[in-house]
This record gives C-alpha cells, sequence and structure tokens, in this order.
C-alpha cells in the first residue's frame, strides 16, 4: 500500500495541480483546488506548441512500433526455428544488448545520426529507438517461436504452404501475444524517451512530448499551474494506451518465459 501510494501520488498532485491557480498553489502547495479551474488545460489544449509535441510524439512511437516488431518478429523466427552457425553467438550479441542502456552509447550514437544527417529529424530518434529495443524483443519474441511444433510446420509443408506462407498464416497469429507485448512496450518506450530526442532534436518544431515539457516548463516557469496542466495532458495518451494493453503484457510475458 505504501508503495501504490508513493507512485500514485505523484501522478495526482500533477493532475489536480493543473485545476489549481498559482496563488493556490503557493499558498497550499498540497491542498486540493478551490475552486475548481480548467483554464489552464483549455489554454494547453489550443496550443498549437502542444499538438505538435503530440503528433511527433505519435510518429515516433508508431515508426518505432512498427519496425521494432516486424525486425523483432523476422529475426525471432531465424533464430528459433533454424540451425545454422553462429546461431548461439547473435543470440548472445541481442542478449548483451539489454546490458548497454542508450545513456552509454548517447555519444557516438549522436556523432553517427550526425553523419547520416539525421538530426533534427523524426527518422534521427525513429531508428536508434528501433535498434534498442530489438533485444527485449527478441528476447520475448524466441521462446514463443520456438514452442512452436516442428510437426506443425512439417504439415503445412506437405499441404503446400511455403516457409513465407507458413510464417504469415501460422507463426505470427500464434506468437500474437508475445507480438503484441513487444508491440507495447516499444510504443510506451518510445512516447516516454527523452534522452535521445534531447541529443538529436534541437528545433521545436521536431520537439517529442517529453521536450515539450522541458520547453513549456521553461517558457511559463512562472506559470506553474500551467506547466502541471501540459504535464498532465501529455501523460495521458501513454498511460490509456498502457491500461488498455495491461493484460495482454502479463500474458505475453508469461507465455515468453514458459517458453
Amino acid at each position: 500500500m505504501v508503495l501504490i501510494t508513493a507512485c500514485i501520488a505523484p501522478v495526482a498532485f500533477i493532475v489536480v495541480g493543473g485545476f489549481r491557480t498559482n496563488s493556490q498553489i503557493t499558498q497550499d502547495p498540497a491542498g486540493l483546488p478551490s475552486p475548481w479551474v480548467i483554464s489552464n488545460y483549455v489554454e494547453v489544449l489550443q496550443s498549437k506548441s502542444f499538438w505538435t509535441a503530440m503528433g511527433n510524439s505519435a510518429i515516433s512511437a508508431l515508426g518505432t512500433t512498427v519496425g521494432v516488431v516486424i525486425l523483432g518478429v523476422m529475426a525471432s523466427y531465424v533464430i528459433a526455428r533454424y540451425n545454422f552457425a553462429g546461431k548461439g553467438v547473435m543470440y548472445s550479441l541481442f542478449a548483451a544488448g539489454l546490458m548497454f542502456p542508450m545513456t552509454v552509447a548517447i555519444t557516438p550514437l549522436y556523432l553517427m545520426v550526425r553523419t547520416l544527417g539525421l538530426t533534427n529529424s523524426l527518422a534521427g530518434i525513429i531508428l536508434p529507438q528501433i535498434a534498442f529495443a530489438l533485444p527485449v524483443t527478441i528476447i520475448i519474441l524466441v521462446p514463443f517461436l520456438r514452442a512452436i511444433p516442428m510437426e506443425l510446420e512439417e504439415a503445412a509443408s506437405i499441404d503446400g504452404a511455403s516457409r513465407l506462407g507458413f510464417f504469415w498464416r501460422m507463426v505470427i497469429p500464434l506468437s500474437l501475444p508475445g507480438v503484441i507485448t513487444t508491440g507495447i512496450l516499444a510504443f510506451v518506450g518510445a512516447w516516454n524517451g527523452y534522452m535521445l530526442p534531447l541529443f538529436i532534436l534541437s528545433d521545436p518544431n521536431t520537439f517529442t512530448l517529453p521536450l515539450g515539457v522541458a520547453n513549456f516548463a521553461s517558457q511559463y516557469s512562472v506559470d506553474t499551474a500551467k506547466v502541471l496542466a501540459f504535464t498532465s495532458l501529455s501523460m495521458i495518451p501513454a498511460l490509456i494506451f498502457f491500461s488498455l494493453f495491461e493484460r495482454r503484457i502479463v500474458g505475453g510475458l508469461t507465455g515468453a518465459v514458459k517458453g
């Protein structure tokens, strides 16, 4: 109960704080709104910067999710279903990727993105996000794909199904819980990403929501209530998305462990 309170209290403070005035926050930082005001949220929703950041975050998160799912399923299928030289080394390399956070590689990563001419572009953050999300995606998907019986593939081959046909018609549906889980994790991770956009993006028109919040807070540093409202609205899409698919995430991870 203490841990739940510790997690929920900051979020509740931010959301409720958006319904207060600056004078109310100054007089009683932990109090409830009296009266409740919605002008802060209305002004944020009417601001161009909020919707620009929202759109950029949506493009970044969706692009990352699509790339992670497609590449992750393809790589996991090869590792799980085929025997070839270097298979164990390849899987170990992906597993080792879990041990290297983005903060460790941010400097060489920035130099690489700059060399490719992708700074101040959403592609400059989507491609690295895909790369850093692939290890956990493959770790989750390989057990799903490995658990598919070989007899099923042999029966499909006898019925005339090609390897590609078996992949699309049988493998994808049977591994759907793992695919959904990895897609959700990739989406939420990209939506909440801050470190990479901070280094790659400097044009406000390309800012994602985490950068948009920081930029908005610096512009309206004296208007605490409006900053809290902006922060609250930026959390809503990820919270809704995560809440809707929470059971999918648990089910997918459980299946990966069993596999």
